[in-house]
């Protein structure tokens, strides 16, 4: 089997209310990439869309180039990030629907729920802080929960279900044996995700598929046998950089940070390539990134990593797709499409131009 290259897809790039109501007005992913600034010395910062291409993805023609441009290089889908917090809110669901009512935009996707709450920086709860770089002070009287995620009952989960459905039914969503292929990108609320997923499968079944194919981040919570599949989100920091070192001892000494923590590109493509190996089960699908650095969201608090090249992305993505070829693997998740804020980005731009896409192309004719 000859592994689709599924490539994560972040619809943030259009204007909606609460993210001027909460970052500043006209705020996108946009804001932070133009904005980012090196923080030592060859720090590639900021990171700058090829011919200016700062694109709106309320705009089906920007949406078009993308699909083109993917397709052309060799990507087989999108895993769109889907943003549901309750029945009563949704936010950046825009590209995803441009897509579902033009069908003659000829991309296979699928989603990928993140399934977390948005929460200031400074906030004590658990969930996903935006962009810290943009955010506000602390405010007396206040949590710092923007968006709260609320699974609700099963009411809830059956509005949830109702809007995916016409989705589902596309024919360009991505699925395996007449299922739709579903991530929840977090699975640690074990018990109420059982319930529902039992109750989305017969939902599905009811709708004509033969279920759900549910897919998760390879986690110690998956041993419940709640999912079908696993995926492994990348890249994954582990082990103690400088920056970790220093921020231990200014901790003590109650000062600033100095600098990003800092990961090597190869070591984090070596661990992937050997977890590859030892993953056996068809439905652990590996994953992958082009390159990391989300300083422009997270200034000195972030994650770099350094020694990227498009050679190497290519070899070690090569060598990657053949051993998932090997185990009949069918997916490959690659971070990301189009994540400027964290730098992970297949997109042209004024660096690389094209470099990143064309290594995609030549893997596939490799293959």
């Amino acid at each position: 089997m000859r592994p689709k290259i599924i490539a994560m897809y972040l619809p943030q790039f259009h204007r909606i209310p609460e993210n001027d109501l909460w970052w500043g007005e006209g705020f996108t992913d946009w804001v932070s990439a133009k904005t980012a600034k090196p923080l030592f010395e060859g720090h590639a910062q900021p990171k700058e869309p090829l011919d200016d291409n700062y694109y709106d993805l309320s705009h089906k023609e920007d949406l078009e180039w993308q699909i083109n441009l993917a397709r052309e290089y060799g990507i087989d889908g999108f895993c769109m990030y889907h943003y549901w917090f309750s029945s009563d809110k949704i936010l950046l669901e825009k590209p995803a629907e441009i897509l579902l009512e033009n069908k003659e935009l000829g991309m296979p996707f699928c989603f990928a729920w993140d399934n977390t709450s948005w929460i200031r920086t400074w906030s004590k709860l658990e969930g996903n802080a935006w962009s810290p770089n943009y955010d506000k002070e602390k405010e007396p009287n206040y949590e710092g929960v923007l968006a709260r995620l609320d699974y609700g009952t099963e009411n809830d989960w059956r509005k949830h279900f109702d809007y995916l459905l016409p989705f589902f039914k596309d024919s360009r969503y991505i699925k395996r044996d007449n299922k739709p292929v579903f991530i929840f990108f977090t699975n640690k609320d074990v018990e109420v995700l059982k319930r529902m997923a039992f109750y989305w499968e017969q939902l599905a079944k009811e709708s004509g598929f033969a279920g759900l194919y549910l897919v998760t981040r390879s986690t110690p919570f998956n041993k419940n046998k709640l999912f079908n599949g696993t995926f492994q989100y990348e890249p994954i920091f582990s082990g103690w950089q400088r920056a970790d070192i220093i921020r231990a001892v200014l901790k003590i000494k109650k000062n600033a940070l100095v600098e990003p923590r800092i990961y090597s590109y190869d070591k984090i493509w070596n661990r992937i390539l050997k977890r590859a190996i030892s993953d056996k089960s068809e439905d652990a699908f590996s994953g992958a990134f082009v390159g990391y650095d989300d300083t422009p969201r997270r200034g000195k608090k972030g994650r770099v990593v350094l020694g990227a090249t498009p050679e190497k992305f290519r070899r070690y993505l090569n060598e990657l797709y053949k051993r998932c070829k090997e185990k009949n693997k069918e997916f490959i998740f690659l971070t990301a499409w189009n994540e400027w804020g964290e730098g992970a980005v297949l997109e042209p731009d004024k660096m690389n131009e094209y470099e990143y896409l064309i290594q995609i192309r030549k893997i596939k004719e490799d293959n």
